[in-house]
């Protein structure tokens, strides 16, 4: 049986709504994040985290969550860790996509019974929702940073660009735009509705 893991990367967060304080919309969008992940039927969940944010991790991990300390918010290094955890399959999320619904997160799983990697954009002109490989790590496949790759630039270090496959999409909270784009019914993001005052 194929052991998979979703890990929930904290990345940077620069915007909040106007009156929101920007450490509690971070806190609340990665809390929403992880409890989607802690949930999942179809892969294991874990948190990835730089030194300066293992305080956020552990204060939204569910009880026996990994958290993988990372030396950069980037994917190769998530990557590794979970190589060495014995995983056969890893994706690396975004920890500000509030909203994601778990079908994202499938649609992005699967390619990998015949495609080395996948990732899902988010949609607008950069950035990835998330980078999902078989392990052990393609050779060929170079650190990226969620908040500025796109598939083009995953696809241009592969020896075909055929070998990275494209899922569908889901936006990531990172401005204005976004938050309008929000579903109040959709299901989850309890935090950030919470938050946001319903």
């Amino acid at each position: 049986m194929t052991k998979r893991v979703v890990v929930a990367l904290l990345t940077p967060v620069t915007w909040s709504p106007p009156g929101t304080e920007l450490s509690g919309w971070r806190a609340a969008l990665a809390e929403d994040v992880v409890d989607l992940l802690a949930r999942l039927a179809q892969a294991e969940p874990a948190i990835a985290a730089t030194a300066d944010d293992l305080k956020l991790a552990r204060d939204i991990a569910w009880p026996g969550m990994p958290i993988y300390e990372v030396p950069t918010a980037t994917v190769l290094p998530v990557l590794r860790a979970a190589e060495k955890d014995g995983f056969d399959q890893a994706a690396v999320l975004a920890a500000d996509a509030a909203d994601v619904p778990g079908m994202i997160l499938g649609k992005l799983l699967r390619p990998l019974s015949s495609k080395p990697v996948a990732v899902a954009p988010t949609g607008q002109e950069s950035g990835l929702l998330a980078l999902a490989t078989r392990l052990p790590v393609p050779e060929w496949l170079t650190d990226t940073d969620l908040d500025t790759a796109t598939p083009m630039t995953v696809r241009r270090t592969a020896p075909q660009p055929s070998l990275v496959e494209s899922t569908a999409e889901w936006r990531r909270l990172r401005g204005p735009y976004d938050l309008a784009t929000l579903d109040p019914a959709l299901e989850g993001w309890e935090n950030t509705r919470a938050l946001l005052g319903g």
